[in-house]
């Protein structure tokens, strides 16, 4: 069956979901702010959640269309094939937004959407009560600029929760966002990839997964594993793939430091949650011993605390003066950093970054900085 999907995402990631997607052999219908639109089938459901690392969750578009008056939407929700998706004893709620639309009461819109979906059910069923009692199903009817798009998620909790984060410390990066800034750079396995600050592990933990080849969904389960319109069988099926797909043999070489006990004992135990503790070294250092021993060509990917979120301005300063004269004493050495700070790159490099990109942390606006190193001369470039 052809369905129309959405990965949605954080602003800022579009292009490495879209990338994230077509590499797993799926059609690009459109990219938005904040979403990618792709087709697939029943399987494509599957695969999107288990392997999708920088998405937020994975939507299943059951229609689109305007709506300026209540009974347009009514009529239009009602004119869907909801028993195609949900069954007799399926339970399902609906959640809804509006942005610029004759439409503006989020509540009626939900109450209305929910009420149609009932009468389609109840006719092509025959039944006026429903039990509720079987799969969950989360419709949302999104209204922006009286255009109406109706879907349903098929991940349940976001892509971002893996599963591996037992422990924690304040403010931990969110892990979609980790994956994203690890393939924003050009670090590949067999290559030194240091986070100096990494508080419970994120970064690092998400560029060995990445580095193994390890599915993100692979330890987590999705609302759609109970929808009859997916056979068992197939999560199976891409399930015991995905395990199949882990390269044990890979040569990973990734550092994670803090100044923090509390933090490196989060780290650690987070990277045996995930399977990779075997491939990461974390050890407690204050960033100023950052040591690149024999490596010319490292990669430091960082998100230090910004006052925003924790740490005091001496702190933040005495971080910046560290990565200073790391970067100093060795050019060929690239920098990736996350940062609310406008004044880190002056502070840190006394230049413009090579790429700047703006990204979200939760709902903190922040900037994604790329300082390539410099290679026989010349600047690197990023793939």
């Amino acid at each position: 069956m052809k369905l129309e999907l959405i990965a949605t995402a954080t602003f800022g990631l579009e292009a490495v979901v879209k990338r994230e997607i077509q590499n797993l052999g799926y059609k690009i219908l459109k990219t938005e702010d904040g979403k990618v639109t792709y087709l697939g089938d029943e399987r494509a459901i599957v695969r999107s959640n288990l392997w999708l690392r920088s998405a937020d969750r994975i939507l299943l578009k059951m229609g689109e269309f305007t709506a300026l008056t209540f009974e347009e939407l009514f009529q239009q929700v009602k004119g869907i094939s909801w028993e195609e998706l949900i069954p007799p004893d399926g339970k399902f709620t609906v959640t809804g937004t509006s942005v610029k639309s004759q439409l503006h009461s989020v509540p009626s819109c939900q109450s209305i959407t929910k009420k149609a979906i009932v009468e389609r059910l109840r006719d092509c069923y025959g039944i006026d009560r429903f039990e509720e009692t079987g799969a969950e199903y989360t419709v949302k009817v999104t209204l922006l600029k009286d255009r109406a798009t109706i879907t349903v998620d098929t991940s349940g909790t976001g892509l971002h929760k893996r599963g591996y984060r037992t422990a924690d410390v304040a403010a931990p990066i969110k892990e979609t966002l980790a994956a994203a800034m690890v393939q924003l750079t050009f670090w590949k396995a067999g290559r030194l990839l240091v986070d100096p600050c990494c508080g419970s592990g994120t970064i690092p933990i998400e560029a060995a997964m990445i580095g193994r080849n390890i599915a993100p969904g692979l330890s987590r389960e999705f609302a759609a594993e109970g929808w009859e319109l997916i056979p068992e069988s197939i999560w199976k099926e891409e399930r015991q793939a995905a395990y199949r797909s882990v390269d044990y043999e890979a040569e990973l070489r990734i550092q994670g430091s803090d100044i923090s006990k509390k933090a490196i004992r989060a780290a650690r135990e987070n990277a045996i949650e995930a399977g990779v503790d075997d491939c990461i070294d974390f050890h407690i250092m204050d960033i100023s011993e950052l040591e690149p021993g024999e490596e010319t060509n490292g990669i430091i990917i960082a998100n230090p605390p910004y006052g925003e979120r924790i740490g005091d301005e001496k702190a933040i300063r005495h971080i910046y003066q560290s990565l200073k004269d790391h970067m100093k004493n060795n050019p060929g050495w690239s920098l990736f950093l996350v940062t609310t700070d406008k004044e880190a790159e002056a502070a840190i490099m006394g230049r413009p970054a090579d790429r700047r990109r703006k990204l979200y942390n939760g709902r903190l606006e922040v900037c994604y900085y790329q300082f390539h190193g410099k290679k026989e001369g010349k600047h690197e470039s990023v793939h």
